[in-house]
């Protein structure tokens, strides 16, 4: 059984992953470094110098490709319009959604522009939070809305509600 965390930009995907792997003794894969890795550069670069489309197929690719047991995976926050890699995902685990507000992901997203995210010409962090919403909810199989509390908080909340799953 893997656990895959979706949500915004700057909800904690891949800080509460790292300790929820820990908690469960599970493997932890952050699927932007992946990414990263794949491509030989930064996800802003990969963006900047092969666009958004390129920037997708290969999320999707990615994703799609990873074949592990055990583990928790932190996806990017575009990983819901990657419809192979979302099936995928369904097939290998439970889909955990990590909810925050707007407010709360505009708080803490200061770098849009430098850090990675596949934003339109002319989107606001408001109007993506708009679009992807209902595509986290469309996903989930389990939706933990963060709204105080520590990254190991959360991990612990949900680890508590997956413990059910295993």
């Amino acid at each position: 059984m893997n656990f895959i965390l979706i949500g915004m930009p700057g909800s904690g995907k891949s800080t509460v992953g790292v300790i929820l792997a820990k908690m469960l003794s599970f493997d932890f894969i952050d699927s932007d470094l992946v990414i990263q890795k794949r491509a030989g550069m930064p996800l802003q670069q990969i963006i900047n110098t092969k666009g958004n489309d390129y920037f997708s197929k290969l999320e999707n690719d990615v994703n799609a490709s990873l074949d592990v047991e055990n583990t928790v995976i932190a996806t990017g926050g575009s990983a819901i319009f990657c419809e192979g890699a979302m099936e995928h995902f369904r097939k290998i685990g439970k889909i955990i959604y990590i909810k925050i507000t707007c407010d709360e992901m505009q708080k803490r997203i200061t770098n849009p522009t430098s850090r990675g995210i596949v934003l339109k010409d002319g989107q606001t962090l408001a109007d993506m939070y708009k679009q992807r919403t209902p595509y986290y909810e469309k996903y989930a199989d389990i939706t933990f809305d963060w709204t105080r509390g520590t990254a190991g908080d959360a991990a612990e909340e949900i680890k508590k509600v997956i413990e059910s799953y295993r």
